[in-house]
């Protein structure tokens, strides 16, 4: 398996990780998963119960024996929980099987898609966009250490997110030097 075989897409919760991931799978004919779709239909309880009653660290350990699995396939977009790359293992999978797509928000433009999403259990605090900061400040640093790509949300639609992404994509599978082709000649997107 190549590691250009596998797009996994990586990112604070609501980025977009999940609508972007299923138009780059429409558009590259691979097979869409999710992380946390995926944990959900193995439990057969959605994730705030799984937070509820085994805590982080129960979910954390489920989340990573799913993305053992996932990473190990081929021929898929994976699109991430926003806390997978907190685990070393997961990371290394995700890096060593993919190329690694890392959506970046800011905490008040993600605070903006996530303010009414009840299903985003690290967000039921009583200062969300205080809790969006915190969570950017630790887990920053990790996406950007293992991204093949950076790929900045702001106010872009999913479609032209996924246009942006294809056309990075499709310049890399082209041969152009990867630095090159995912950052342009002299900047970095």
């Amino acid at each position: 398996m190549s590691k250009r075989d596998n797009l996994f897409l990586v990112g604070l919760m609501g980025a977009g990780k999940t609508t972007v991931g299923r138009l780059l799978a429409k558009h590259y004919g691979y097979t869409f998963h999710d992380s946390d779709y995926e944990i959900e239909a193995r439990t057969g309880v959605k994730i705030p119960v799984i937070f509820e009653i085994e805590g982080e660290a129960g979910f954390r350990k489920r989340e990573e024996a799913v993305m053992a699995d996932l990473t190990a396939l081929s021929g898929i977009v994976l699109a991430t929980g926003g806390g997978a790359v907190l685990s070393a293992a997961n990371r290394e999978n995700l890096r060593k099987n993919g190329l690694v797509i890392y959506l970046r928000g800011t905490p008040e433009h993600l605070y903006e898609r996530t303010r009414h999403d009840r299903n985003r259990p690290l967000l039921q605090t009583e200062n969300p966009l205080a809790r969006l900061r915190e969570l950017y400040q630790q887990r920053d640093p990790l996406y950007r250490g293992m991204a093949d790509i950076v790929v900045d949300t702001g106010r872009q639609g999913v479609a032209g997110m996924a246009r942006v992404l294809c056309g990075k994509l499709d310049l890399l599978r082209a041969g152009l030097p990867e630095r090159e082709a995912v950052n342009g000649p002299a900047t970095k997107s």
